[in-house]
């Protein structure tokens, strides 16, 4: 099965699902995290691609997808049978063969077709055509260029790095949406990035779908919006537009009752003392079809929750400014999740989640 985590920043989903992710790596599901507000263009602005936020939306573009280097998603960790000469030891004449033999592979592969398709193995135009790794939503990662920033105090790229290090330490792909957070789109005040989002704010939906249907994932978790952040709020929404796309008369979406999920965003729950739906107030899910209702479902983590405190950790940015330190976040993770446990009545820790089917 395919898990998508939808989280609104860098940090969300560990923070609020990290238990979970860990439970299905271990029995081998498959799980990606979307992380929406990774950027700071705004509408208009051009971004580290050289495209304009409103056209890489238009154009479908998130940005690139990471996989984690385990066996599962890398054979580059399985050793081969024979050895293999290194690119630098090839001569000319080798390269050649081995460019012919691919030219051979690649007509075997188009044969139905009146064309085909060639590929260097040195990566170098064929034809005038872009090499993948100078296009800008294709080839390797920009992970060089994030790391710079970071170093040079970047606060956005270092959260970034830190969602790809727990991307990488949870065995889960990543996918970056690169919208701009709240604060680069005129939230200033607390009360404001606490409060409504404005009208006329970006939307979520189609872009969120977009990516959502491509990964064709069996669960997709959002957030609930526990604490009111406006980001939390607009990726709530889009979950909720999932759920309305089935019932559309013109053209039909599949039903995503059942398949959505909505996760508790912590540590707001925790400081909130969220205990139902209610609480987040009544227009909330004013917007849900019809005979579509939510319930609450608990996870038992305990044997992962030691392993979702590591994953926090590693968002070093983040955890002071919301725990002061690593000792404290530990304790609110164990006794949050201990208080769950105990209301779900699950032996040990779990997450709270609130699924949605169609009654």
């Amino acid at each position: 099965m395919t898990h998508v985590f939808v989280a609104p920043h860098p940090d969300d989903v560990a923070l609020s699902c990290g238990g979970l992710i860990a439970s299905l790596r271990e029995v081998g599901q498959t799980v990606t995290i979307i992380t929406v507000f990774s950027g700071q263009d705004v509408r208009g602005a051009v971004g580290p691609s050289g495209v304009p936020m409103s056209e890489r939306e238009a154009l479908g573009f998130g940005n690139k997808t990471m996989w984690p280097s385990t066996e599962a998603f890398n054979r580059s960790s399985i050793l081969s049978d024979y050895p293999i000469v290194p690119a630098w030891a090839a001569d000319d004449e080798k390269l050649e063969s081995t460019q012919a033999d691919a030219d051979a592979a690649a007509k075997r592969f188009w044969q139905r077709a009146s064309w085909y398709r060639r590929a260097s193995i040195r990566a170098e135009s064929l034809a005038g055509q872009a090499v993948m790794e100078d296009v800008s939503t294709q080839g390797p990662l920009v992970t060089d260029e994030i790391v710079d920033a970071a170093a040079a105090g970047d606060l956005t790229a270092r959260r970034r790095l830190e969602d790809e290090r727990f991307a990488y330490f949870a065995e889960a792909s990543i996918v970056f949406l690169d919208v701009a957070d709240a604060t680069f789109r005129g939230y200033e005040t607390e009360e404001e990035i606490l409060g409504q989002p404005r009208e006329g704010d970006i939307r979520l939906d189609s872009v969120l779908r977009r990516e959502i249907e491509r990964l064709e994932p069996q669960q997709v978790y959002l957030p609930l919006g526990v604490g009111g952040h406006v980001d939390h709020q607009l990726c709530r929404e889009a979950g909720v537009d999932l759920l309305r796309s089935g019932d559309r008369w013109v053209m039909p979406g599949p039903d995503y009752a059942g398949t959505v999920v909505f996760y508790e965003d912590f540590p707001y729950a925790l400081w909130n003392e969220f205990g139902s739906i209610d609480q987040l107030g009544p227009d909330v899910f004013a917007g849900l079809p019809s005979g579509v209702s939510l319930f609450p479902a608990f996870t038992d983590i305990g044997d992962q929750i030691e392993r979702k405190i590591t994953g926090i950790s590693l968002y070093e940015s983040q955890v002071e400014r919301l725990f002061d330190d690593k000792r404290q976040m530990a304790d609110a993770v164990r006794s949050y999740g201990a208080a769950l446990g105990a209301l779900g009545d699950v032996s040990g820790a779990a997450e709270r989640y609130w699924r949605t089917s169609r009654v």
